[in-house]
């Protein structure tokens, strides 16, 4: 088989060059075909939770598919269908009751777009169609979710594209978007919201969507204390459904089932990905509030018909269930609560590098922004030797550590940033080595452009 570049077939993220050949992962670690050993310092994109080559995972993934691996939600439900949507409701806020499946959280997001609207539907409110998002967010790149994302630099090529979507910022009080600190801002970036829907008219917008911490976009970006109730409040004024973005940060990864219980707030959805399957298969979905589904089942047909090939699969939900199983049998997300206070204080160990602007997160969701000047927080520019997060993340898979760089933080196009998100499973002693591989590889590259 060819493994250099001019002899590939597979399209490549880098179309110039291609990545090593990874042979197998246990546990925190990747191995290359040539020996070489990596940390994932970000559980791929913040993914693999529960860790590579589990066991227990392909043993269930192999029992399912010499039993039925595929049937058609519209002919046939099957018991792990069923059972993973339950185990899943019973680990979302209270409220939170039906569990649709789909395939990667582009399309959750998208189908959570696509319910909002149904849900006005069907109560003859034709015109709330609308989504309201923030600007320097994700929510996914196929067109719809793209029209809900705020990343400048994926939305640039598509702009003409894209549903006119209205955007707010968002609550970055490291960079505030109102030129003000916290508390005397008073929440302004909040009221965005409820300034925006009094512009366009709550009758055209169905739903708010938000990334309880924004994560690719932003690296991280945890929002005051107060910030979600306000918004939760402003959504119940203007009949408006509030929808959180926890491809990321469900399933355990801020130390709690989904990152919004953080804030003692109930969304009307929330879709969910990576973590619910842990990378062993391709799942996500949508959970839906009771007071959605009983709208949905009392509709003018009773029927929910988006037609996705492989929603809702037996083996999709067996993979489910028994990444579920897996985090509670071995107290996963207790793992993540309690070295989250250790992870936070090794990074911060970090500030001694003069590059190193702000350090942020929640649980083992963390983001480094890099700056030129720590105290005025000026960014780098575009021209100064590439993105510097870029060329961190390249010294430290060189270094054997892999992280999740990103750019356009500061205004979508200046700004660099990368995450840390490790596995669930990791230890001290293995966080105390990703500190120390970025503790030199930030070293490298602070000589390189001083």
């Amino acid at each position: 088989m060819a493994h250099d570049i001019e002899n590939s077939h597979f399209l490549h993220y880098n179309l110039r060059s291609i990545a090593p050949m990874v042979e197998r992962g246990e546990g925190i670690y990747l191995y290359d075909s040539s020996g070489k050993r990596y940390i994932d310092g970000t559980s791929g994109p913040v993914v693999c939770n529960i860790g590579h080559g589990v066991k227990e995972i392909g043993e269930a993934y192999a029992a399912q598919a010499e039993k039925v691996a595929y049937v058609f939600r519209s002919h046939f439900t099957s018991e792990p269908s069923e059972k993973l949507a339950t185990m899943i409701a019973e680990m979302a806020p209270k409220g939170l009751e039906g569990v649709f499946f789909v395939s990667s959280g582009s399309e959750g997001t998208e189908m959570a777009a696509k319910i909002a609207h149904q849900y006005y539907l069907e109560q003859d409110k034709v015109r709330k169609e609308l989504i309201v998002s923030r600007w320097l967010s994700y929510h996914g790149i196929t067109m719809g979710a793209l029209s809900m994302s705020g990343h400048v630099q994926r939305r640039k090529n598509f702009v003409n594209s894209l549903l006119p979507y209205p955007k707010i910022p968002i609550p970055n009080c490291y960079r505030c978007p109102e030129n003000s600190q916290y508390p005397a801002c008073n929440l302004a970036c909040a009221y965005r919201l409820k300034e925006t829907i009094q512009m366009i008219g709550e009758e055209y917008i169905s739903a708010f969507i938000a990334e309880p911490v924004v994560g690719a976009a932003a690296g991280a970006v945890v929002p005051p204390p107060e910030y979600y109730k306000i918004i939760r409040e402003i959504c119940d004024e203007f009949d408006i459904l509030l929808i959180a973005d926890e491809v990321m940060t469900g399933f355990g990864r801020t130390g709690l089932n989904f990152g919004m219980e953080h804030w003692d707030v109930t969304p009307d959805m929330i879709v969910f990905a990576k973590g619910a399957s842990a990378g062993y298969y391709p799942l996500a979905g949508v959970i839906i509030s009771e007071k959605i589904f009983d709208v949905l089942k009392n509709g003018k047909k009773g029927i929910f018909s988006p037609g996705h090939t492989y929603s809702g699969t037996p083996m999709a939900g067996a993979v489910g269930c028994s990444v579920i199983e897996y985090m509670q049998q071995h107290k996963l997300i207790d793992n993540v609560k309690n070295l989250s206070g250790y992870l936070e204080d090794r990074l911060k160990t970090l500030y001694s590098h003069t590059i190193v602007g702000d350090i942020r997160g929640k649980g083992f969701l963390w983001g480094i922004e890099f700056v030129k000047n720590q105290k005025t927080k000026e960014p780098f520019s575009a021209k100064q030797g590439g993105n510097i997060a870029d060329l961190i993340s390249k010294t430290a898979f060189t270094n054997g550590l892999i992280v999740y760089p990103g750019g356009g933080c500061v205004d979508g196009n200046r700004g660099d940033h990368m995450l840390v998100a490790p596995p669930f499973i990791i230890k001290k002693q293995e966080i105390d080595k990703i500190v120390s591989i970025l503790d030199q590889s930030i070293s490298i590259i602070e000589k390189e452009i001083s």
